[in-house]
């Protein structure tokens, strides 16, 4: 006759199942946290895609007669725009404000590339952006954003633009379509869209650049340390980069930083800088 499994046998066997268990029970929590995360994910974009579609002309004449339609200005003859393709598009910066994030106070947009996003600001956490997506979920994508040192006018010589770079080509992933020359000649605008108008910059420079922080790093209010650091980025870039030798950049223009990760080199950015075309009205 067999004898009775032994105590420790007994206890083994326990240990056993409770250690599946807790395996299992590990992996079902964390199963669930990645589809939450891809949830908000995916919601987050789906929200800043449904907010690009109704800034095309095309779905403002839906909402409005055409006939009201809010018009871009024809250009006249002394206009820094006159030369300047502007985009069929209407933003509403109030109502996104109002509808999705009070802290959305502009929007960005370059044609041909995935980047037709809001930007944000924070009031109180410079970084709340890089973790939290628009409708307040934690995670990825994030935003675009600014943070506080930068004016939310675009009245500072340098305002600096913060965005992923997402595997997926979102965000700001698609700065990196300008290392490529041909690309770079090709597409040599940046339109900002805010509540006082549509502010349009000319690219001049995208380069890799290091990780420090620009605005705490250099004293744009000063005129020979920011003559000192547009010398410095023409040299960068022109060395490692793209530059579109026929903008001038001076000391008394307003320029933009677009900021991204280069997923190879963590430590280093990838930048494209314009200069503000329109900027009488700041």
């Amino acid at each position: 006759m067999e004898k009775e499994p032994t105590v420790e046998k007994d206890k083994s066997v326990r240990y056993l199942c409770i250690a599946g268990a807790a395996f299992v029970a590990v992996t079902v929590i964390a199963v669930i946290v990645v589809i939450v995360q891809l949830y908000h994910r995916q919601r987050a974009m789906d929200i800043m895609d449904e907010m690009a579609m109704a800034t095309t002309l095309e779905a403002v004449q839906m909402k409005t007669p055409v006939s009201q339609a809010p018009a871009v200005s024809v250009p006249i003859e002394e206009d820094p725009l006159k030369d300047v393709p502007i985009p069929e598009k209407q933003v509403d910066i109030a109502a996104q404000q109002e509808e999705v994030n009070k802290d959305i106070y502009a929007w960005i947009y370059i044609p041909d590339s995935k980047i037709d996003y809001p930007v944000l600001q924070s009031a109180t956490d410079n970084s709340y952006y890089l973790n939290y997506n628009i409708d307040g979920s934690k995670g990825y994508p994030g935003c675009i954003y600014t943070e506080n040192y930068n004016a939310k006018d675009f009245s500072d010589p340098n305002t600096v633009l913060y965005g992923h770079n997402m595997k997926n080509g979102t965000m700001f992933a698609g700065l990196h379509q300008f290392e490529d020359v041909e690309y770079f000649d090709a597409h040599p605008y940046v339109y900002i869209y805010t509540e006082d108008g549509l502010l349009v910059y000319k690219i001049f420079a995208a380069y890799q650049s290091s990780d420090e922080h620009i605005l705490l790093s250099n004293d744009f209010s000063s005129e020979e340390s920011y003559r000192d650091y547009l010398t410095g980025v023409l040299e960068t870039a022109g060395s490692d980069g793209n530059v579109d030798e026929t903008v001038k950049v001076d000391t008394e223009d307003k320029i933009i930083t677009l900021s991204t990760c280069i997923s190879s080199k963590p430590h280093n950015r990838y930048l494209v800088q314009g200069v503000l075309l329109n900027g009488s009205q700041l």
